[in-house]
């Protein structure tokens, strides 16, 4: 079947999202474009791209931000604040993970959904990523005078900087890079700090050239809405491109036969002496949805409840003060699990990490409780049907859920296909199958692709990165001659006087509004009936 230019790849029913998943393919580009059709008046968009960083400079993190600042079509400087005033939007937002880079909005309105879909594609496609955009969001030197002292700004650099004085954004990136020592993973895609301003212009604007592009492109449609439109609407925003070959293929991290342990400094105030640790294990390729549920079943046996053995034992002990590590970690190509405390004593942590594996083989030995067991079991099951996804559309839930096979080149609809998995895995349970204490033994006790990651106390940091920062402006300062320097302080007057500009009203009128005849004109029906509820005054 072939539709506005798109062909047909594959056609399914699913349940589970009470809807029809298919799976197109742009004729001319090769872009993807699942669409699901169903009930949901909440209707979904999103764009995704792979972005696989070359380095820790956080190019693909201040892409995101750099893209929502105008377009062609759009060229005002803050497209989504003006949107806003005129818009019902229930989710208008993007997002910078280690290998991909999203773009979603959603909402019950469809003349709201279409401009906001609109001024999304335009946005990644068509950005104004000017230098001064890009000195805005990523970095630049701020220079109010040629001789008085210079400093580093940008909205990313500064954003980064406050990740970085946090121990737990700190441990939790460490200890995703411990695992994965040879893969993109390794490097920071929100940036480092100490990177940052090693991005050039060139490097930055190279990096939208080479991977926003309709080839690397996911297109993602959710909802209500007609499913020829999406179709419609997308290949005229693609007219004009053709195919190219886009590198940017994420590989698998291959199997460590050592463990590794890393010990790294974070900034902390005078006189702590405490450190944090995680424990970290390398597990399957996440396009594996059986291990997936099985994975996230055992999380919640270990560590969910408060009266969880692993969470039990390690609070118990009084070697620290909390738990930490992300637990089940699914958002990459291979799975991990992370786990550990913080506010513990350095001398204390080799305690602890040996109690982890103590509890570990406990369970994999002695067994793990029936009623453990069964309260895992369902409460995944019950998590999954009733698919409460909070403040976050379930159709943008169902784009990332299926993002994590679809960006490796796996079948997108695989993980939201999880009931025949589910019976599966729950008659090996119901045969007694010991299928978790097995899980134990293989991704834990017998797994050496681990890594421990453990962060000590180091007061002086803090103030070692604020005075690396200040000599390595103040050398940029020193190079500079006379003309450089009149023509740094230009600059930067020239930065803040365009931020302050009002957008011209040309500009303002580009962007869509929705009117009163775009509006229900009357209000929806909520089901019923309620039971009456007695007053209170």
């Amino acid at each position: 079947m072939n539709k506005h230019g798109f062909t047909l790849l594959t056609e399914q029913y699913l349940h589970e999202v009470d809807g029809t998943a298919r799976l197109w393919r742009h004729d001319a580009t090769g872009a993807q474009l699942l669409s699901v059709v169903n009930g949901d008046e909440n209707k979904c968009f999103g764009v995704s791209f792979r972005t696989p960083p070359a380095d820790s400079t956080g190019v693909a993190h201040i892409l995101e931000h750099s893209v929502l600042c105008g377009s062609d079509k759009y060229p005002v400087k803050e497209p989504f604040v003006e949107l806003l005033k005129g818009s019902l939007s229930t989710f208008l937002n993007a997002f910078t993970y280690p290998d991909k880079t999203c773009y979603p909005i959603a909402s019950c309105n469809l003349r709201d959904f279409y401009n906001l879909t609109d001024v999304y594609i335009d946005a990644v496609f068509h950005p104004r990523i000017t230098e001064d955009i890009f000195r805005q969001e990523g970095w630049h030197v701020e220079a109010e005078t040629s001789d008085g002292p210079w400093s580093y700004k940008g909205v990313v650099y500064n954003e980064m900087k406050g990740v970085y004085s946090s121990p737990d954004s700190v441990l939790a990136e460490q200890s995703q890079q411990a695992l994965f020592p040879d893969t993109l993973y390794s490097l920071d895609s929100g940036g480092n700090p100490a990177n940052i301003p090693d991005l050039t212009y060139e490097a930055f604007y190279d990096f939208h050239s080479r991977y926003y592009h309709p080839s690397n492109a996911r297109f993602f449609f959710w909802g209500d809405d007609p499913e020829d439109e999406r179709l419609r609407l997308t290949a005229a925003a693609l007219e004009g491109y053709t195919a190219r070959p886009v590198d940017s293929a994420v590989p698998l991290q291959p199997r460590l036969e050592t463990p590794r342990q890393i010990e790294v400094p974070y900034a902390a105030s005078k006189g702590e002496k405490r450190a944090l640790f995680t424990v970290n294990w390398l597990l399957g390729e996440r396009g594996d949805v059986h291990q997936a549920l099985l994975m996230e079943m055992l999380e919640h046996i270990l560590e969910g409840l408060p009266g969880s053995p692993l969470r039990k034992a390690l609070i118990a002990s009084g070697l620290g003060e909390d738990t930490t590590g992300c637990g089940l970690e699914t958002d990459l190509r291979q799975m991990y699990y992370s786990t550990g405390l913080k506010g513990v004593a350095p001398r204390d942590v080799q305690q602890a990490e040996l109690l982890i594996f103590d509890t570990l083989a406990q369970l994999a030995e002695e067994g793990i409780p029936r009623s453990a067991v069964e309260a895992a079991v369902n409460s995944v099951e019950f998590a999954y049907r009733e698919n409460n996804s909070g403040r976050f559309p379930r159709g943008l839930a169902a784009m990332v859920q299926s993002l994590t096979t679809w960006l490796y080149d796996g079948d997108p609809l695989a993980p939201l296909a999880w009931e025949a998995p589910l019976n599966a895995l729950k008659a090996r349970i119901e045969a007694g199958e010991p299928v978790f204490e097995q899980a134990i033994k293989d991704w834990f006790l017998n797994n050496e692709h681990r890594a421990t990651v453990i962060l000590m106390p180091d007061a002086k940091l803090g103030q070692l990165r604020d005075e690396a920062e200040k000599a390595r402006v103040a050398a940029v300062q020193a190079a500079a001659g006379s003309d450089q320097r009149a023509r740094m302080v230009a600059e930067t007057a020239r930065l803040m006087e365009a931020q302050e500009a009002p957008d011209s009203p040309e500009a303002l009128a580009t962007i869509p509004a929705l009117g009163l005849e775009d509006l229900p004109r009357e209000n929806a029906i909520i089901p019923g009936p309620w039971p009456s509820c007695p007053r209170h005054f």
